[in-house]
């Protein structure tokens, strides 16, 4: 991969050197409780081939992941279950599923710490997109063999998320990307006809005249309702809604080497653009404080008519609302690319084992099973009809299935759902597959961690304080180029 600006790669050794103490640094900041059960760094280290001396090492292969968003016993466990079912016969090939507590940034630092240290024995690391260049950089995770590294079935975008300086280091698990959700009966009730329903083509101009409309009309201010919400708490969904903000009027940070690239002219005018979107007559007010699942709840209590929002809320709904009183459609402008990754730690001694459980867990029939459940699958086939893909694992699908619906419904985790017809259902998922293709991604480098902390931390205080000037534009800047220079 070509550079320009800065070389990247030039220092590349003094950057994993800090990449390392950064990661002893969360190591000792932090109490990590799942980090425990064993070290992987005892006897012989793995050879070339990631084995052990002379074999791999036995069983269990440890999967560290975060939280389920499907719920208690979810469908990442229900994969492990399936894949512990076609190989009960092999100890060695066992796995186990170890959910990380807190926030991505926690589990970011988590892994950081316990893979540096070697305090925890994980095999195979559930990532998200946008740590790869950071564990990748820092030697945490290993390279993909050449010929498990492409894979034409996945969607491209999602693929390009697995790269660091042109290799791929993991395996596409399960994709996210923005969406739209609006409350069918309160836009009816505010006498918004079909016709003018969101559709694929709105704009950002779209949203907010609609907005309009129900303010003249059915909006209670006084009871604290409002036309739409989205995350903007001090977290990484404030970076996202930022990053969304940016895209939306062509404002684009990093070069694809992962250097700094912006300026303070440019970054007024995402900055002004975030406030568009954040504008009190449009706004819930508790926008400001709220992360997903808060945003979830005004939703589905008809605070807003309008929801920034995941594609695991579709499924969420279903045991809060009933089928035709909502829907979904592609978020204005270009929605972020987000996700989880597979990939194999570089100390692991079941690292040839590891590999064959992550090729499992991202197969077309797990792929299918993970976008049943509510997830963003990564590979293209899984959108198309069933009949013209592989389903998903039979036992997997039972275990998913709400009490009482048919077999071929889709799985929705816990509650009772009610479940949309499949002209909807199948609307959702063109929807999905669509706006996977045409997503933004965040910025890509090894200092993920020390960029998203300074967006989300003047972004806040933007959205507190109110309009941006050129100062704060030029302290944005001087940030965010220390920032991805990992200083």
């Amino acid at each position: 991969m070509s550079t320009t600006g800065r070389d990247i790669r030039g220092s590349r050794w003094h950057r994993t050197r800090r990449l390392r103490l950064v990661a002893l640094g969360a190591l000792f900041a932090l109490a990590a409780p799942a980090c425990s059960g064993g070290s992987g760094g005892e006897g012989p280290g793995p050879d070339a081939s990631g084995k052990g001396p002379g074999t791999t090492a036995a069983g269990p292969i440890v999967v560290a992941s975060g939280l389920d968003v499907t719920g208690s016993g979810g469908v990442r466990q229900q994969l492990i279950e399936e894949w512990n079912r076609q190989h009960q016969d092999d100890p060695a090939l066992r796995a186990k599923l170890v959910e990380l507590p807190g926030g991505a940034d926690q589990q970011r630092s988590q892994l950081l710490g316990a893979l540096q240290s070697g305090s925890a024995a994980y095999d195979v690391v559930n990532l998200d997109i946008t740590w790869i260049p950071e564990f990748a950089e820092a030697g945490l995770i290993q390279a993909l063999p050449a010929d498990e590294a492409d894979d034409p079935d996945f969607i491209p975008r999602v693929q390009s998320t697995t790269l660091w300086e042109g290799r791929s280091y993991a395996r596409p698990f399960n994709s996210d990307v923005g969406l739209l959700y609006y409350r069918r009966d309160l836009l009816q009730n505010g006498g918004i006809t079909e016709d003018r329903m969101p559709n694929s083509s709105w704009t950002w101009e779209s949203l907010y005249a609609s907005i309009t409309t129900l303010d003249n009309g059915t909006l209670d201010r006084e009871r604290g309702e409002a036309g739409w919400t989205t995350q903007l708490r001090q977290y990484e969904g404030l970076t996202v809604n930022t990053i969304e903000a940016f895209a939306a009027v062509g404002v684009e940070l990093v070069r694809d080497d992962g250097t700094y690239r912006s300026d303070p002219a440019e970054l007024k005018k995402g900055l002004n653009e975030l406030l568009r979107h954040a504008d009190n007559d449009r706004l819930l007010p508790a926008a400001l404080s709220s992360d997903e699942n808060a945003t979830l709840a005004d939703f589905a209590a008809g605070r807003v008519a309008y929801l920034r929002h995941w594609p695991y809320a579709y499924g969420a709904l279903q045991s809060l609302l009933k089928p035709g009183q909502y829907a979904v459609t592609a978020l204005p402008g270009h929605a972020v690319l987000g996700g989880q990754n597979l990939a194999v730690t570089a100390d692991s001694p079941r690292a040839e084992n590891a590999r064959g459980l992550t090729k499992f867990l991202t197969s077309p029939e797990s792929e299918r099973c993970l976008l049943d459940a509510g997830f963003a699958a990564t590979r293209t086939s899984a959108y198309e009809p069933t009949a013209m893909s592989r389903p998903c694992w039979p036992a997997v699908a039972a275990a998913l299935r709400p009490a009482g619906s048919a077999p071929g419904a889709p799985v929705t985790g816990e509650g009772r759902a009610q479940i949309p017809t499949e002209s909807a259902r199948a609307a959702f998922t063109r929807t999905l597959s669509e706006a996977l293709k045409t997503a933004v991604q965040r910025p890509r480098t090894p200092y993920y961690g020390a960029f998203t902390q300074v967006l989300q931390s003047k972004a806040h205080d933007l959205l507190t304080e109110g309009s941006p000037d050129i100062d704060a534009a030029e302290e944005l800047d001087k940030a965010l180029e220390a920032a991805f220079e990992g200083r």
